[in-house]
């Protein structure tokens, strides 16, 4: 009963082992980002590994068609790195980012934000 009831409060503390999703600790560009140059890429990191085959960044215009380079990947030196690349060209407006992340323990966890490229 005892071992019981440690194990419990060690859950509830969260003791003994990560959450199991991975979640964003900064983008680039950042989340509502007003810049005058458009990025080359878009780059999320993870607070844990990510797996690349099943993780994605999509990057739409205003107009809800895609941007991006469809070329997201997991950066070969940091796994909690996840990146898109973008046109050479990327117009002036709003871009609506989504992301999906599939931690290497199985959870899944997405969302999304904006960012604008000033003319």
């Amino acid at each position: 009963m005892k071992s019981a009831i440690g194990f419990l409060v060690a859950v509830l503390l969260g003791i003994g082992g990560a959450s199991g999703h991975a979640r964003p600790e900064k983008s680039e560009p950042k989340v509502g980002e007003e810049m005058a140059k458009p990025p080359a890429a878009v780059r999320i990191w993870f607070d844990e590994e990510v797996v690349a085959a099943s993780s994605s960044i999509r990057v739409l215009g205003a107009d809800g068609k895609e941007v991006d380079k469809k070329d997201t990947h997991v950066d070969a030196k940091d796994r909690k790195l996840l990146i898109v690349s973008l046109p050479d060209r990327l117009a002036a407006g709003t871009y609506e980012v989504k992301w999906q992340a599939h931690s290497v323990d199985g959870h899944r966890t997405h969302d999304q934000f904006k960012f604008v490229v000033k003319g």
